[in-house]
């Protein structure tokens, strides 16, 4: 229990803290939409097949897989600026010089290309959430750490917004006159925000880090796994947010065969779920103070299953944009309660010592749905239907609530 004297206080220095955080967090966010959602509604409108757009889910493998390399991050640094600030910048120039890379080329005639830059994208940007959530952990006091949390979730999604919301909407809008290529050249240069934002944070001072790769290569995973009923928690942590995943990664494909134009999908879709997450974020905070880790995630589980059955009401009222934002909102608002619960209850799994490859392990197993098993998306979407593919979807969340409960009762087992 924290003592009066470290409740949080919004001092100058948190501020600061903050506001640097907030930028890195923003420098997280702004590539994965570019390869996911941006770019599926850039195939979708050059004609692209659905099932190709389906498998384009997979150039997203390195977020599920970067657990693999993450101790590497932990062991080395690259310059002498330190282990955390040499591999943010390292990595943040690589990603400005490949999305002006993919600014270059067309779906139509080069797929294959952009496929090839798009995984060394994913690779990067992977890498750099492995960083830069380590530096948060490290560069943030012990009672700050919540509150950056939610900063730095907040850059992420401002960044989504930028990435998805608007550049969707500017580049279906008569008087912006962009194409695709030109808003990939345009947001290349926001990574300058996050190479600002590293050159003026300090590298942060830890006593204790790996001293062979030996330690950080084997230590961490060893410890989780220890651990009693290590293997269901990380069964229930991929499957918890299944079938959310499998639904979102083919739904600007669906606004597209539904006659909703790029405007409506980035201004309404886009830009007002990504508004609507930042108030579910809000609200699965507020359960999550009252009413603790695991009720918070059965009760969001069931929202989230309900809100992807929701999107089966599009197929029957067509390109109506009330429909578009009353359905959106309530997804993104129950996927943003979702998130805080899901978040909190991962970071509650990590052991101070191993944070950054632990973390690592937990959001690289959490996204696999949405990286490997949302390839075969395009597959199921031509096998039956659009309404039908929904309604799938929503079940698939049931195992993951039901594996809540039942972590649920085992932990008050536990501490009777």
């Amino acid at each position: 229990m924290m003592s009066s004297a470290k409740k949080p206080r919004l001092t100058k220095d948190t501020v600061k803290r903050l506001f640097f955080i907030t930028l890195l967090g923003f420098s997280s966010g702004l590539p994965f939409l570019l390869i996911g959602g941006t770019l599926k509604n850039w195939m979708a409108r050059e004609g692209v097949p659905v099932e190709t757009i389906g498998y384009f889910s997979w150039v997203g493998l390195s977020y599920s897989l970067k657990f693999l390399w993450a101790p590497l991050v932990d062991r080395y640094a690259l310059t002498k600026w330190g282990r955390r600030k040499s591999w943010m910048l390292f990595t943040q120039v690589s990603l400005f010089i490949l999305l002006i890379f993919l600014s270059l080329f067309n779906p139509v005639t080069s797929l294959w290309e952009m496929g090839f830059i798009s995984v060394l994208i994913s690779f990067f940007s992977s890498t750099q959430d492995i960083v830069v959530d380590a530096y948060r952990r490290e560069f943030l006091p012990e009672h700050e750490l919540g509150l950056g949390s939610s900063f730095s979730t907040y850059g992420y999604r401002v960044a989504m917004l930028i990435s998805g919301g608007v550049g969707i909407g500017l580049v279906g809008s008569s008087f912006a006159g962009l194409t695709y290529n030109k808003l990939y050249f345009i947001l290349a240069f926001l990574m300058l925000v996050g190479m600002v934002a590293t050159y003026l944070v300090p590298e942060p001072f830890i006593e204790s880090t790996p001293r062979t790769l030996r330690a950080a290569l084997i230590e961490p995973f060893q410890e989780f796994f220890y651990r009693p009923q290590a293997w269901l928690i990380l069964f229930f942590i991929f499957s918890f947010k299944l079938g959310d995943a499998m639904s979102g990664a083919l739904l600007n494909k669906f606004y597209v065969d539904m006659h909703f134009t790029d405007q409506d999908i980035g201004f309404i879709a886009k830009t007002m779920g990504l508004i609507s997450s930042l108030v579910g974020l809000g609200i699965g905070g507020y359960i999550l103070l009252k009413m603790g880790t695991f009720f918070s995630l059965v009760f969001c589980g069931i929202l989230q299953s309900l809100s992807t059955a929701f999107f089966a009401l599009l197929v029957h009222t067509g390109p109506q944009r009330w429909a578009l934002g009353v359905t959106v909102a309530f997804e993104d608002v129950s996927s943003g309660m979702g998130t805080a619960a899901f978040l909190a209850f991962i970071s509650s799994l990590t052991n101070k010592k191993f944070t950054a490859t632990q973390y690592a392990l937990l959001v690289s197993v959490a996204s696999l749905g949405r990286n490997f098993l949302s390839g075969f998306s395009g597959k199921m979407v031509r096998a039956m239907n659009w309404e039908m593919f929904f309604y799938t979807c929503s079940l698939m969340a049931l195992p993951g609530i039901a594996l809540a409960i039942y972590l649920r009762r085992q932990a008050e087992r536990s501490s009777n």
